[in-house]
């Protein structure tokens, strides 16, 4: 099992977002996790991305150093992710960091650093993105934060960035919730878009609907296995989307179980241009 979505962020990385915004609907405080911590959860992965947030207007930042450092620490086969704001005058900068440190993606949070994904004044960085090689993973759909600016976080704003730009590898985080079915034409017509379902097993309706979507326009292929860790385990983030298919609606297909084998089973790094 490949795991693509995992954090390693620190709670002083979040300035004050967590405390004032997070902290309100999640019921406790952001619980740092240790390489330690870490190999526990992902007993039974054979790999996982990790990576922390970037979003300078909320005052929230995860450094290269950290996330490069985390991933040497840990016994666990990981590919780390540097998180970047695309509004930072030096981004170009922390991307070229990022590389020298051996980091293989990036993790984009627009909905809390306030860009749109659309504006081409960002195609010079996704452009050296995808020069390098770099996978980008976003975060669309919801936030609990008040800061959050909704208008720029639909996955069809991705629609642009694949238009423009269809040699770069992107992932669309949580299937782009509560816009799945948005996702699903997004990459049905994008060959380098892929999304992952982190986070889906937690409303069971939406995650329900959003896969039987994913069959019905056949791109379930491109769906990617994501904990959501430390918010939630691997074995959690597995039974959950196990009891997906528990759910029946009369005269509608459910969610296949061959559908659930196939991407716990996937390696997709190859794909992902991460061998």
């Amino acid at each position: 099992m490949i795991d693509v979505h995992t954090h390693c962020m620190l709670a002083e990385d979040w300035g004050c977002e967590w405390d004032d915004h997070w902290r309100p609907v999640y019921g406790g405080p952001w619980q740092d996790v240790t390489p330690e911590d870490y190999d526990r959860a992902m007993t039974g992965v054979r790999a996982a991305f990790v990576f922390g947030i970037r979003a300078t207007s909320a005052g929230v930042a995860t450094s290269n150093e950290h996330v490069a450092r985390f991933c040497a620490d840990t016994r666990t086969e990981t590919v780390g992710f540097m998180a970047l704001d695309p509004t930072d005058p030096d981004v170009l900068e922390q991307l070229a960091d990022g590389v020298a440190r051996g980091l293989r993606g990036i993790k984009l949070y627009p909905v809390l650093a306030h860009f749109d994904p659309r504006d081409p004044a960002h195609d010079p960085f996704y452009a050296a993105a995808a020069t390098a090689g770099l996978v980008v993973l976003w975060h669309m759909g919801a936030t609990p934060s008040p800061a959050g600016d909704l208008d720029v976080t639909n996955p069809l704003t991705v629609d642009a960035v694949a238009r423009r730009h269809p040699e770069l590898t992107q992932i669309i985080a949580h299937m782009g919730h509560p816009w799945q079915r948005e996702t699903m034409i997004v990459l049905r017509k994008n060959r380098r878009v892929f999304s992952d379902v982190s986070a889906s097993w937690a409303r069971p309706l939406d995650g329900y609907l959003s896969l039987v979507r994913a069959q019905e326009w056949g791109v379930a292929d491109k769906l990617l296995f994501g904990s959501d860790f430390p918010l939630w385990t691997p074995d959690e983030a597995v039974k959950g989307l196990r009891s997906l298919t528990g759910i029946r609606v009369p005269g509608l297909e459910g969610v296949r179980p061959e559908t659930l084998d196939a991407l716990l089973d996937a390696d997709p790094r190859a794909l992902l241009g991460l061998a």
